[in-house]
């Protein structure tokens, strides 16, 4: 008999703790990310610095190569290998967005193209009048 009492209080406290659990759950599906934003506005911004940044190294590196070859010319190759570098941060944050937007041109409530394509197969002109 006293192992029954021991099982109800226990299943009682187990109960109660699922209760507290769904509740946090609950919570935190209701509850926005506040750092989110703050994320994709830094990604953003950091689109701009990481460029100047490449540029930058790129003129370091060829100050670099002309004073310890003393040519000329290298200043400018690592000009050149600054500007691309920024090209390709270009170029990867274009990837990235363009991937976001195919997943929501994806998403039936953006799916608008489609409705217009079909709509347009659909019209009758009727008669040409020249």
């Amino acid at each position: 008999m006293a192992n029954k009492v021991n099982d109800e209080d226990n299943k009682e406290v187990i109960d109660d703790s699922l209760e507290k659990i769904k509740n946090r759950l609950d919570k935190k599906e209701n509850h926005k990310p506040r750092v989110k934003p703050i994320i994709e506005a830094a990604d953003s911004l950091s689109l701009g610095i990481s460029m100047v940044v490449a540029v930058a190294m790129g003129v370091g590196i060829g100050y670099l190569l002309r004073s310890l070859t003393e040519i000329g010319w290298l200043f400018w190759v690592g000009v050149a290998i600054g500007i691309a570098g920024a090209i390709l941060n270009v170029y990867k944050a274009y990837s990235k967005q363009y991937k976001v937007f195919e997943e929501l041109a994806k998403e039936p409530r953006y799916a608008i193209k489609k409705k217009l394509e079909e709509e347009d197969d659909d019209e009758d002109y009727g008669e040409k009048r020249y």
